[in-house]
């Protein structure tokens, strides 16, 4: 059985002001960077064989933790990237409620937002699964796979993965910083849920 391993980058400067980062390509704080070097040693005990990451420099860096503990190349994939907020982008969630309200409600809400250049949920969904499931592929049975992401990116292809609504991925609560979501996936019973934001 495949085990995936969907590991949120460490914290950044925008992350503790509540600012809206999307593909903003932001690096990790100091307590980002402290994040990854923690939690580096507790992912390679897991025996990864594989190491994904999203080309945005919060995730590269902390895939690079592990690549430091682990000896395992990185590969790139900007499929692996956040969902992009548009307009929204370098506003705190305050001055995002001022400026759209209505759409901003909604996202609160884990709907559409079909606002201010904000990516739809299916589109982060699908390209997120089609990387995941290529490198799935590549990597053969028994692996074990991380993929360093984004939070909303992580729970959209968690929830795509298992086959479940996407109006339930708000359930799944928010993937903390340096937190990682895992999968098993059986040739036959397809994708599991096994963990969520375990640290």
């Amino acid at each position: 059985m495949t085990l995936l391993i969907l590991w949120r980058h460490g914290q950044t400067e925008w992350n503790a002001a509540r600012r809206i980062q999307g593909q903003t390509d932001t690096p990790l704080s100091a307590v980002g960077v402290e994040q990854a070097r923690e939690s580096a040693p507790r992912v390679a005990a897991l025996g990864p064989t594989a190491l994904v990451a999203s080309d945005l420099t919060r995730a590269a860096s902390t895939a690079a933790a592990l690549a430091d503990v682990s000896g395992l190349p990185v590969t790139y994939d900007s499929r692996l990237r956040e969902r992009s907020f548009g307009e929204w982008e370098g506003h705190t969630h305050a001055e995002a409620t001022q400026r759209w309200p209505e759409s901003f409600a909604r996202w609160r809400r884990g709907e559409e937002v079909g606002d201010a250049g904000v990516e739809d949920i299916d589109a982060v969904a699908k390209r997120m699964v089609a990387a995941l499931q290529e490198t799935v592929d590549a990597a053969g049975p028994d692996a074990v796979i991380v993929a360093a992401t984004h939070g909303a990116a992580a729970r959209f292809a968690t929830v795509a993965l298992l086959g479940w609504p996407m109006d339930l991925a708000p359930t799944l609560g928010a993937l903390h910083n340096c937190h990682a979501t895992h999968l098993r996936h059986d040739p036959v019973r397809g994708w599991t849920l096994q963990a969520h934001n375990l640290p």
